[in-house]
């Protein structure tokens, strides 16, 4: 296999690529695709409470032929429906038709109610009760991860975020915490980039790295992803996309390319957020003038609550 075993802090081994469920649904359709992911060698599946397609991976699972123990299967506590982890992790093995997983994460942090060390101590008693053979975490920055191991008697497995060039300035941090305290990173989204961002900073590299490779960007940066140290998340529908993500496993880059494309993912990262700055600034703007506009209407004088208001929207500063 291209794709290398990650070995967890529990002991456990994990396949360093996995497909996810996210954008699946559910029906037939994502038991089909989950099949055909399994057709092309994808071996660890990573769904969640909240993507409502626990049911269909069992079904895939079972429909598949092979043995309980020959895939590893990720979830995550999304905090539907308002249960708590206990009621959660049974109504998840259960909608798999499986005694366990291989590892079950908290999806956010936000869902840590009432607290990190709390909701951590459920997690525990999860490994204890047999239903999961590592936990982790999902989304946690470095203030999180603090607080959870302060308290903690099992470390987390994992921490899967949002891992791409664009944000990895953001996320180094992060990163290297996992790395000093032994925590695996799952990167999910990231081709990101590629799908939702194209025509940026990382064109140049990416394009340039691929023709020399023989390759394509696609497969570059998981290349560079697995460079960094992540486990890989990811989904197509298309069977030659997976097979070229597999094949992503096998490219060595250079330190030269590496660093080429963390450069253009820095320059990338500044613009992206100047964008979504002046977005929220015009959106503000727009809230402003609309309630300036209907109060001039309706002659309503502009008293402290509508102030604050337009204060919140960048159209006024205190």
């Amino acid at each position: 296999m291209p794709w290398d075993l990650a070995t967890l802090n529990s002991g456990y081994h994990m396949p360093s690529i996995a497909y996810g469920t996210w954008t699946l649904g559910n029906g037939q359709g994502p038991i089909d695709q989950i099949a055909q992911a399994f057709d092309t060698g994808y071996y660890h599946i990573d769904t969640a409470q909240g993507y409502r397609n626990e049911g269909e991976v069992g079904v895939a699972l079972h429909e598949s032929g092979f043995s309980r123990g020959e895939v590893f299967i990720t979830t995550k506590y999304s905090g539907s429906n308002g249960l708590d982890i206990p009621t959660s992790i049974r109504n998840s093995v259960n909608n798999m038709n499986t005694s366990y997983v291989d590892l079950y994460l908290i999806h956010n942090p936000r869902l840590a109610v009432p607290d990190i060390p709390t909701v951590w101590a459920q997690m525990e008693k999860v490994v204890e009760d047999g239903l999961a053979k590592s936990i982790g975490v999902s989304n946690f920055g470095v203030q999180d991860m603090e607080i959870l191991l302060a308290s903690a008697k099992i470390k987390p497995a994992a921490n899967q975020i949002l891992l791409h060039p664009y944000v990895y300035m953001q996320q180094a941090p992060i990163v290297d915490y996992a790395a000093e305290h032994g925590i695996i990173i799952e990167a999910y989204s990231a081709l990101q980039p590629i799908t939702k961002d194209p025509s940026g900073p990382l064109d140049v590299p990416l394009n340039d790295i691929a023709n020399r490779l023989g390759t394509s960007t696609d497969q570059v940066l998981l290349a560079w992803t697995k460079a960094k140290g992540a486990v890989v998340v990811t989904t197509s529908s298309k069977k030659m996309r997976l097979e070229g993500y597999q094949n992503a496993g096998d490219l060595e880059l250079s330190k030269e390319d590496i660093a080429a494309i963390d450069a253009a993912g820095a320059s990338g990262e500044k613009r992206i957020t100047a964008r979504k700055g002046l977005r929220k600034f015009g959106v503000g703007a727009l809230v402003g003038v609309v309630v300036l506009v209907l109060c001039g209407y309706f002659g309503i004088k502009i008293d402290t609550f509508l102030f604050n208001l337009l204060c919140r929207c960048g159209i006024y500063s205190r």
